[in-house]
């Protein structure tokens, strides 16, 4: 009983999902209804197969394994630099020795893998099954199976000689394909801190993480399709750009460690920045607010201590609480679920994934299908900030692309979270 109630609540919320992207369509009567039933269908069976199907699972857990070993791979050259620094069992996770140097490594890892023509290949495969089956153009599909495994602003390089020529409906196809995903150097952070010290934990996010990036690239052309209908002749040639990163294999893997160094001071500077600043929040909403009109005990009474202030994440877990009951999050977590995605979306992906991190360690959050629900509803670059950085990342690459890059801003965000809603919700209704 209890699973058919999961099922018609994650049924509810795909209806719902789908329902807001109609509502803001900007020509409801162009949608392609196939593009829409296929890249649903293309979700559901993927997630089924990787749930349902031993192979298809293995194969998933094979490359999670992989990612686990290139944790540990990092973990040498981090012991090299930092010593003892870097030793759990003495000091606990420290954020910049343990988890920001992965980010560092897999950007070199795939950088060597972009030179050698590996990643070019898997993502060329990626694309044919979606661009027969869904019948969209070939830089589009490229790079929503690019952003499996890079990032926003990384991805876009392998179309980058169609870019300037692309239609507004492609423009928004790439920005709701980097809004839905997040970068391979970036997910294996979070397998990192959300497996802990535990391998076998650490394989179980990492297939969650590995399925959600796969069925978020034909989520991204649904909802890409229904904000934006496609009513232009458009490129099928499916081409992955020959521009190679660096002069040799060598000097790639040097350059994508430039890159990733960048990322990683960048994710570590926005932590400071943001963590501060949610703190400022919360003492004004707190001591200004909360204690002369009495909201602190109001709220502790009201959430049963879940929260014990009247703070940010209060307030962005009632806002998006109905989202996380309609993704199938259970109703005694739907509070801390809501402020989960409200940070994503409203400060950024890596907050929110060190906020479920540290709920999980403290046991206030163990359950394990709201874990996998969140996990794949967290994962990724959906929010304010992005819009930013696809303005400036694939503007500078796509020049004649940036006044649509800034007008489609909000309707990305807007794709990219419904994506993520959607395969949160897929996932919920499956296990």
């Amino acid at each position: 009983m209890e699973h058919l109630t999961h099922i018609a609540r994650g049924m509810l919320g795909i209806v719902t999902f789908l329902g807001v992207a109609l509502l803001l369509s900007e020509n409801r009567r162009a949608i392609n209804w196939r593009v829409v039933g296929v890249g649903l269908l293309l979700q559901v069976v993927f997630a089924a197969l990787v749930i349902y199907a031993p192979p298809v699972r293995y194969a998933v857990e094979l490359v999670g394994r992989f990612f686990v070993q290139l944790l540990a791979f990092t973990n040498e050259g981090t012991k090299f630099v930092f010593g003892s620094l870097v030793d759990q069992s003495k000091h606990g996770v420290v954020f910049g020795l343990s988890i920001l140097p992965s980010i560092i490594f897999f950007s070199a890892f795939t950088s060597a893998l972009y030179y050698l023509g590996i990643l070019q290949k898997i993502v060329w495969a990626l694309a044919w099954v979606m661009s027969k089956t869904m019948r969209l153009s070939g830089p589009e599909t490229l790079s929503a199976s690019a952003n499996v495994f890079l990032g926003q602003t990384e991805a876009p390089l392998l179309i980058k000689p169609y870019l300037n020529t692309m239609t507004r409906s492609e423009i928004l196809c790439v920005m709701i394909g980097g809004m839905a995903t997040v970068a391979g150097a970036v997910m294996i952070a979070y397998i990192s801190f959300l497996g802990g010290t535990d391998p076998q934990q650490q394989v179980i996010f990492a297939t969650h993480l590995i399925t959600k990036s796969v069925i978020s690239a034909p989520a991204a052309l649904m909802f890409a399709k229904i904000l934006l209908p496609q009513t232009e002749a458009v490129d099928t040639t499916l081409q992955v750009s020959k521009d190679k990163i660096g002069a040799n294999l060598l000097d790639a893997i040097c350059l994508g460690t430039t890159d990733g160094l960048r990322l990683a001071v960048n994710v570590g500077g926005m932590l400071i920045v943001f963590t501060a600043l949610v703190a400022l929040v919360n003492y004004v909403l707190s001591h200004w607010l909360g204690d002369p009109l009495g909201l602190n005990p109001m709220v502790a009474s009201l959430t049963d201590g879940t929260f014990k202030t009247f703070s940010l994440e209060f307030i962005l877990g009632l806002l998006f609480a109905p989202v996380a009951w309609l993704m199938g999050i259970s109703n005694d977590a739907l509070l801390q679920s809501g402020a989960l995605l409200g940070t994503r979306t409203v400060l950024n992906e890596f907050v929110a994934f060190i906020n479920l991190a540290d709920l999980k360690n403290a046991g206030a959050y163990t359950d394990p299908r709201n874990l996998m629900i969140m996990t794949y509803a967290l994962c990724g670059f959906a929010n304010i900030v992005s819009i930013g950085i696809q303005i400036g990342g694939i503007g500078a690459i796509a020049p004649a692309q940036r006044e649509n890059l800034a007008k489609l801003g909000v309707k990305a965000l807007i794709g990219g979270s419904l994506a993520c809603f959607m395969a949160a919700a897929i996932a919920g209704i499956l296990v």
